[in-house]
């Protein structure tokens, strides 16, 4: 294994969670996967992940509360979390802004954007809100 970060991607659209992991792959990150939001803050606490890449529309918990859970929480409130959304359009902007969220990713994403959007979230140099669409 390589010395690269650790990503939790989830996502309950397999297609999606398939090519995230897939491009996270491609950049060399250890990647970490769940398709609901319970399992996502079981894996985030048991493993803790660099940054965990969060849709915001799950079954059961939803990617917001699964945020602000591990915000909340002393164990996990330092790792990064960002939205992978499909809804980050202007209206919708405030629930990234709620202290709960590093960033955001729009859906859909290229290879290149995406992984360079990950990389400066993990460097520490992206800038909170940054959106990096096709």
């Amino acid at each position: 294994m390589n010395n690269q970060a650790r990503v939790l991607v989830v996502d309950d659209n397999k297609a999606n969670l398939e090519l995230f992991v897939d491009f996270l792959a491609v950049g060399g990150y250890e990647c970490l996967n769940a398709s609901t939001g319970e399992d996502a803050i079981e894996i985030a606490r048991r493993e803790h992940p660099d940054l965990v890449l969060l849709d915001i529309k799950l079954p059961g918990i939803d990617g917001l509360t699964v945020a602000r859970i591990l915000k909340d929480n002393e164990e996990t409130k330092d790792i990064k979390v960002v939205a992978l959304t499909a809804y980050a359009m202007h209206s919708g902007h405030e629930i990234f802004r709620n202290g709960a969220f590093d960033g955001y990713i729009s859906k859909p994403v290229s290879l290149k954007q995406f992984l360079q959007t990950v990389n400066e979230i993990i460097a520490h140099r992206s800038s909170p809100f940054k959106s990096n669409s096709q």
